[in-house]
């Protein structure tokens, strides 16, 4: 698979995970929406990484991201919007990923009580933001 398709297959996953949470927030599934605007948020980062050739498998392709900004893998014109791009992800990383799905252990709360709507409207946000960014770079690409 070229970086072309990658990059259009991953920000095909981020739309299809970003509709999810938009129907999980109207029947107020807090819970669901955040997890899936996180792989929304996720797959976006990973469009763009897609760009610059394979992509492992992490759930924290901010790093990715902010590495390949400093090693100027993108052209300068893209650098805010890749830069707020990894924000995004940073944001809504694995920290994210892990309480989505199973709580938090310490405090003993499960999914359910830790997202409520505030948390899943701000989750949504990102999610919506960091596709309009990965589509953005996408199209434009690294050659710019």
């Amino acid at each position: 698979m070229n970086s072309h398709d990658q990059a259009h297959y991953r920000l095909r996953l981020a739309e299809g995970f970003f509709n999810e949470a938009r129907e999980d927030m109207h029947s107020q599934r807090w819970r669901s929406s955040v997890s899936n605007a996180q792989l929304a948020v996720e797959n976006a980062a990973k469009a763009v990484l897609g760009l610059l050739g394979p992509i492992g498998r992490t759930h924290n392709p901010s790093l990715f991201l902010s590495e390949a900004l400093q090693r100027g893998r993108f052209p300068e014109i893209l650098r805010a919007q890749v830069e707020r791009l990894a924000e995004c992800a940073k944001v809504l990383g694995p920290a994210v990923h892990v309480k989505s799905d199973y709580g938090d252990e310490e405090t003993l709360q499960t999914p359910w009580e830790l997202f409520d709507e505030a948390r899943a409207k701000e989750a949504v946000g990102l999610a919506e933001q960091a596709i309009g960014l990965a589509r953005q770079i996408v199209k434009r690409g690294v050659q710019s």
